[in-house]
């Protein structure tokens, strides 16, 4: 399209150099409208979820980040196959929380009887574990709107590893909103409530993460 064209379709011109790229930008629906056919067209793999019509880009995972989540992922893993209690994933990996909410957890435990079809993302979760990335942004949006969306959404149990604070917050949902059964720090086991025995030893994780 030239930029004749491309102005009078959308009523603006051709992007410059320096400006956004507003020719793929219209490539997308509108925030707001989008739907989860829009969001499965997209490459999940870059991180994004879909938050009642509304698409938002995750931030991109650094080494730090990968090795907290490999180790929180093994811990739940092996309390979990040990006991045939369901399956935990991780990363990209998506849940349906309600109607185009669509997240991507970065380590979750779902029941087996939660998984009706390998092909298609589960509904909810019983567990899951959020590693917050650095900025003010991504703490609102672990420990404020993520907090809200799974409470609402009905996920029994949520815990907040915080690489900041060293910390590792876990959340029992209590009616429609959760209370923090403990906020765990250095020395300590952070301890689940859904799953009885299963403890994360918090010093353990930090190693981890700068192994």
């Amino acid at each position: 399209m030239d930029d004749l064209s491309y102005s009078a379709c959308y009523g603006i011109p051709a992007s410059q150099p320096g400006q956004p790229t507003w020719e793929a930008a219209l490539e997308f629906p509108l925030q707001g409208h989008w739907t989860e056919a829009d969001f499965f067209k997209l490459d999940l793999a870059r991180g994004y979820e879909l938050v009642h019509g509304r698409l938002e880009l995750l931030s991109m995972s650094t080494l730090f980040h990968q090795n907290l989540v490999r180790f929180l992922f093994g811990q739940l893993e092996a309390f979990v196959l040990a006991r045939t209690l369901g399956r935990v994933v991780f990363a990209p990996f998506i849940v349906r929380l309600g109607p185009d909410h669509l997240r991507q957890p970065d380590v979750c435990f779902v029941r087996q009887e939660r998984v009706k079809d390998l092909h298609t993302p589960p509904e909810g979760a019983d567990l899951i574990m959020e590693v917050v990335s650095p900025g003010k942004e991504n703490r609102t949006r672990e420990f404020d709107e993520k907090r809200s969306a799974y409470a609402e959404a009905g996920i029994p149990e949520y815990s907040i590893v915080d690489p900041e604070q060293r910390t590792i917050s876990v959340l029992a949902l209590e009616g429609v909103a959760y209370r923090v059964a403990g906020v765990y720090g250095a020395g300590e086991q952070a301890a689940s409530v859904l799953l009885p025995g299963f403890e994360i030893d918090v010093s353990a994780a930090w190693a981890a993460a700068e192994a």
